[in-house]
C-alpha cells in the first residue's frame, strides 16, 4: 500500500501527510479531512488533494483500502510475503525483515522501561501470563527460563471463563504481563479491567503503538511485527523477551548464579541417568 510512496514526488506538505498517515493509521481511519488539516496545520485542501496524489479518489477510497488491511485474513499475509521474496533469496528477504523489526523494536523500547518490567516481575509473588495463539511459544520460554531463578509463573488459559478460574487468585502481590497483538481481545480486556480493583501490576507487550486500553497497563513494551496485513514474524518479540529474562536474572545475579549452579550439580549427579528431551 505504501510500496511506493518514497519515490513519489511529493511536495512539503504533501510529504508531512504521508508520514502522519503510516505512523497514525488506525487513528487515520476515524479522522475527518478537517481534524487531520487541523492536527497537522495545514489547510483542508491540502489533505483533500493528497488522496489523488497517491492514487485513491478520495478520502473514503483510501479508508476502504486501509480498512481492509487491518482485516486481512492468513492467506492474504502469505501472499503479501510471497509477493515481498518475488525473485529475491528467500533467507535474504527474511533476514531484511528481522532485521527491520529489530530495529523499529529497539527504537521504542526505552531502557527505563524494561527496567520497570524487570522490578515488577523480579519483586511479584506470583508471575501470570496471558498469551493467546501464536504467543503460547513465547510463554513456554519465558516459564522455562525464569523459573530457573526461582520465581513462580502461571499461564493463564487463553479463552472463555476458565481465565477467571487464574484471575480470582490474583491480587497486588502479582504481575500480569499480557500478549496484546493486533486488536484488543476481550480476556485482555478484562485482565485489564479488573487491575483496578485487584491491584495487581499489568506489563502489556503489543505489536501495536496504539493499542486499545493501554493506557490501563502500568507498563507497556513495544515489539514489533511489522503491518497488520504482514506475515508477523516473533523475533521483535522474543527479542523483549529474552531482554526480560536476562534483566530479572540481573537483578538477582548472586541467587540467580546459585541456582544456575545448583542445576549444574543436578545434571553432574543425574544426568547420565535421564534422558535427555
Amino acid at each position: 500500500m505504501y510500496k511506493d510512496w518514497s519515490r513519489r514526488p511529493f511536495s512539503p506538505n504533501q510529504r508531512i501527510i504521508a508520514d502522519f498517515i503510516q505512523r497514525n493509521e488506525q487513528r487515520v481511519l476515524y479522522m475527518t479531512e478537517q481534524e487531520m488539516a487541523d492536527e497537522l496545520g495545514l489547510s483542508i485542501a491540502s489533505v483533500s488533494r493528497f488522496w489523488k496524489a497517491v492514487g485513491y479518489k478520495h478520502a473514503k477510497e483510501f479508508k476502504n483500502r486501509l480498512r481492509f488491511r487491518f482485516e486481512s485474513t492468513p492467506s492474504v499475509k502469505m501472499q503479501d510475503a510471497i509477493e515481498r521474496a518475488n525473485d529475491n533469496s528467500l533467507p535474504q528477504t527474511l533476514l531484511d525483515i528481522c532485521c527491520h523489526h529489530l530495529e523499529e523494536t529497539r527504537r521504542h523500547l526505552k531502557d527505563e522501561i524494561l527496567q520497570q518490567a524487570v522490578n515488577a516481575l523480579s519483586t511479584a509473588r506470583h508471575i501470570y501470563i496471558y498469551s493467546p495463539g501464536p504467543c503460547a511459544g513465547l510463554a513456554e520460554l519465558m516459564m522455562y527460563r525464569m523459573a530457573r531463578f526461582g520465581l513462580q509463573l502461571k499461564k493463564m488459559a487463553p479463552s472463555g471463563h476458565e481465565l477467571l478460574e487464574t484471575l480470582m487468585h490474583v491480587d497486588n502481590r502479582d504481575a500480569i504481563l499480557i500478549f496484546g497483538f493486533v486488536q484488543l481481545l476481550p480476556e485482555s480486556d478484562v485482565i485489564l479491567d479488573y487491575a483496578r480493583e485487584a491491584g495487581y501490576q499489568v506489563i502489556l507487550i503489543t505489536d501495536r503503538l496504539v493499542y486499545p486500553k493501554s493506557q490501563e497497563a502500568d507498563i507497556v513494551l513495544y515489539a514489533g511485527r511489522g503491518e497488520v496485513w504482514e506475515f508477523h514474524s516473533m523475533v521483535g518479540p522474543m527479542y523483549v523477551i529474552e531482554n526480560l529474562i536476562l534483566g530479572v536474572g540481573l537483578a538477582s545475579r548472586d541467587n540467580s548464579i546459585r541456582k544456575l549452579d545448583k542445576l549444574q550439580q543436578l545434571r553432574a549427579r543425574y544426568g547420565n541417568r535421564l534422558p535427555r528431551n
